[in-house]
């Protein structure tokens, strides 16, 4: 007998579950994996109450796009009382596309996947620095004194 396949709540500020989930389908074409759960015009009861209800009947990873504040704060209080619910902070779209191509996967593996995923997409690239000798400032070859 095969583990029902895990369902993604994604619960975020304004309008940003809604576009995470919209450029996976897009990007992917697989639709109905992931849920967009809003925030937005909702008091906190009614954000639980939301969330709830994406869950369903489980299991189900809820990504959340902050690791505080109202979303994260939801998405806690439905992991408190379910044993088949995971949560996930700090959601990109590296994490969401590999999420939906392997939720065959048990409810633990499948969110340590997909955290490493969205880990390594995360990377710092600074500007390179002008090449020496440029004319861009730095001192003026030979008298000491600052170029203007």
């Amino acid at each position: 007998m095969t583990s029902p396949r895990v369902t993604g709540v994604v619960v975020a500020h304004g309008d940003v579950a809604a576009s995470l989930v919209g450029a996976v389908e897009t990007i992917s074409g697989v639709r109905g994996a992931l849920v967009p759960v809003s925030n937005e015009a909702c008091a906190p009861r009614e954000l639980r109450r939301r969330v709830e209800e994406a869950v369903a009947g489980g299991p189900a990873i809820i990504f959340v796009d902050m690791a505080s504040g109202s979303c994260a704060f939801a998405g806690h209080q439905v992991l408190r009382e379910r044993r088949d619910v995971a949560v996930v902070t700090g959601t990109n779209l590296a994490m969401l596309l590999d999420f939906v191509f392997h939720r065959e996967l048990s409810l633990g593996a499948l969110a340590l996947r997909v955290v490493g995923k969205g880990r390594k997409a995360l990377e710092a690239h600074e500007p390179a620095g002008p090449p020496e000798g440029d004319g861009r400032g730095g001192t003026d070859a030979g008298s000491g004194r600052e170029d203007p």
